[in-house]
């Protein structure tokens, strides 16, 4: 979990590649009026994601299968959008990979072809509840995807 432009797919595919986990991608479970106003530059309201963080848990989360892992990049920036995707299940892990807004930014400038536009960030960052221990394990991302990636491994671990 974390602000678009975190490393969430990129930590995240590697983490599920390393775990033998399947991966999934929050950003492609939006519907197509929510795509279009992230693109449009309007930040979505917790009535916007509300659908989408249903259809995560009920058709990404309870899908998996019982004795699988799953990873799952998204952004869950709230702690009520954190309790729907977990719902209940002592089983979801959360990872909050943690960046400055400067490092972020620089990240975001650089990445092409997605529609979330790096001028949304500013609101991402005043929507995030940064979530406390013992509800997510935090990483810096203040270090190469690797590291990232070795860390989140170490988490999980120390959670499971």
């Amino acid at each position: 979990m974390g602000v678009s432009g975190s490393g969430k797919t990129l930590v995240g595919q590697e983490v599920a590649r390393r775990w033998e986990a399947s991966f999934e991608d929050a950003d492609h479970w939006h519907a197509p009026e929510a795509v279009a106003k992230m693109s449009a530059k309007i930040p979505l309201t917790d009535e916007d994601r509300a659908p989408w963080l249903a259809r995560l848990r009920r058709d990404v989360i309870e899908a998996t299968p019982t004795g699988r892992h799953m990873v799952l990049a998204c952004s869950a920036l709230k702690k009520r959008y954190r309790d729907v995707l977990r719902g209940g299940d002592r089983d979801v892990l959360f990872v909050y990979l943690e960046g400055s807004l400067p490092l972020i930014a620089e990240r975001l400038a650089g990445r092409s072809g997605h529609y979330m536009p790096p001028d949304l960030l500013v609101s991402q960052m005043a929507t995030l509840e940064v979530p406390g221990p013992q509800e997510a394990a935090t990483v810096s991302i203040d270090q190469p995807p690797d590291g990232v990636a070795d860390a989140v491994m170490a988490a999980i671990h120390g959670k499971l």
